[in-house]
């Protein structure tokens, strides 16, 4: 396996601080809105990153951390007239609202900066200890010059920096790229004691810390969206190994950006999107198969049509799935002939395809389009053998769809029977509204059979009117949603 690694600049060999497991961090929102387009390509793609490591076998720890003290949320909070740790707890778990719409797992520890004032206040402690950071009335400053490789991950110069940055420099600062670690408390502004006085922590200690209390020094992954790179995940890296004396991570990735019309994604240009309004008018599976249908380091443009685009793509592996159920459901052969041992290889192939594009740095856009060949596999199969295909071949046909469902998680799955929820918007359900449907088509099923053609028809004009289109087949009847 190989991944792009940001420090670097080229793809490495993955080789995990520890064998057999994988530790990630990646950096969550700050918390004082609902969570845009931009915020939710990071989050499924790491989540399709642990996945894929799980898939492959590996123990994954992931932390994920909420950013609950910020300028962001003290502003928001005064105009709204409420608490910031308040407004701050109502967006997060909106959060968790949009990320379990996404089929997005929840990491295995959601750290709060405000609930890790003391690890923070220690490294800072740490740091001024070190003669890395110094205090200015009651704030507290990193030195960038205590650490000579400051500037390494975005591959910037000192210069290029200081001519770069937009905020006024501060007199007090001994270099005007010396960033803040800790703010002296203001009026009207949440703070907390420290020795330093009160006040709170800048911005960028908070990861630092809590990625070392959770991780420790030299963990395997860190991610977030390429606007991280400079200044957080640089600042990241200065506090960290400035404090320990070693290196802090050992691959960085970073994903593109969201563009509508080729800018970038934000919210200075009123171009974004929250993911809220987009489940509106979008399922929330063609959202995910859109975010990971182009190569994570890509940029990827938003309009309506491309999310369109991808609901047809969607609808192709919506209808391979649909018609290997319905065989998987009819009496098959036991026998393996010739052209299902064809059949066999070929899925065999696809799968070890599919395995080399993610251990490629992650190449989800070529993993959809191997999963878009076993689907025509599929089909081109199914079509072949219409009489009895075998029985062998259609289940290694349906594990192979679950691997890849798996690692993409595009589809819900029932817990009770394993069996892939095509119809997204009801697989909240635990499949319950799938099982009502199947029940009233048994139920016309019987009626057809008795000849009760009225009660056949009203079932059928019922569900359509409910958005369920039937469809009668020789090989049965199907359904799927209207639109």
């Amino acid at each position: 396996m190989e991944i792009y690694n940001t420090l670097t600049r080229r793809k490495e060999k993955f080789i995990p601080r520890h064998p057999g497991r994988v530790d990630m961090y990646v950096c969550g929102p700050t918390t004082y809105n609902f969570i845009h387009l931009g915020n939710a390509r990071p989050l499924v793609f790491f989540d399709t990153v642990r996945r894929y490591f799980q898939y492959r076998g590996y123990r994954v720890k992931y932390v994920q951390n909420f950013t609950d003290i910020d300028d962001k949320i003290i502003n928001r909070a005064r105009e709204e007239g409420v608490d910031a740790l308040a407004l701050a707890r109502k967006y997060i778990d909106e959060y968790y609202r949009d990320a379990e719409a996404l089929n997005v797992r929840p990491a295995d520890v959601h750290p709060r900066v405000s609930e890790h004032l003391p690890e923070i206040i220690d490294l800072i402690s740490t740091l001024i200890e070190k003669k890395a950071a110094y205090v200015v009335d009651g704030d507290v400053y990193f030195d960038i010059s205590a650490f000579p490789e400051y500037g390494k991950l975005s591959g910037r110069t000192l210069e290029e920096m200081q001519a770069g940055a937009r905020v006024e420099v501060d007199p007090r600062k001994k270099h005007p790229m010396d960033f803040a670690l800790w703010k002296a408390a203001k009026p009207g502004e949440p703070a907390w004691d420290s020795p330093w006085g009160k006040g709170r922590p800048g911005w960028h200690i908070e990861c630092s810390a809590m990625a070392l209390k959770y991780l420790g020094n030299n963990f395997d992954i860190h991610g977030g969206g390429f606007d991280l790179v400079f200044p957080h995940h640089e600042n990241e890296i200065a506090q960290a190994e400035a404090a320990t004396g070693r290196p802090f991570v050992r691959y960085w990735m970073h994903n593109g950006f969201i563009t509508v019309n080729q800018e970038k994604m934000s919210k200075s240009l009123g171009n974004f999107f929250l993911v809220r309004e987009i489940l509106d008018r979008f399922p929330p599976e063609v959202v995910r198969f859109f975010l990971l249908s182009t190569h994570y380091r890509s940029p990827l443009d938003f309009d309506d049509e491309k999310m369109a685009a991808a609901g047809r793509g969607l609808e192709r592996f919506k209808n391979s799935i649909r018609l290997l159920t319905e065989a998987l459901d009819r009496p098959s052969r036991e026998q393996i002939e010739p052209e299902d041992e064809e059949f066999i290889a070929a899925l065999e192939k696809h799968h070890r395809d599919f395995v080399a594009a993610m251990d490629d740095d992650f190449n989800t856009a070529l993993a959809v389009g191997i999963w878009f060949e076993l689907a025509r596999e599929v089909n081109a199969y199914l079509h072949g053998t219409a009489g009895s295909p075998c029985r062998a071949a259609l289940e290694k046909a349906m594990d192979l769809f679950r691997s890849f469902n798996e690692v993409l998680g595009l589809f819900r799955v029932d817990e009770r029977t394993g069996r892939i929820l095509i119809e997204g918007r009801h697989a909240k359900s635990d499949g319950l509204e799938e099982a009502l449907i199947e029940l009233l088509l048994e139920v016309r099923q019987q009626a057809r059979a008795k000849k009760d053609w009225a009660t056949a028809d009203r079932i059928r004009d019922r569900l359509k009117e409910l958005g369920i289109i039937l469809e009668d087949t020789p090989g049965g009847v199907r359904w799927k949603r209207q639109g």
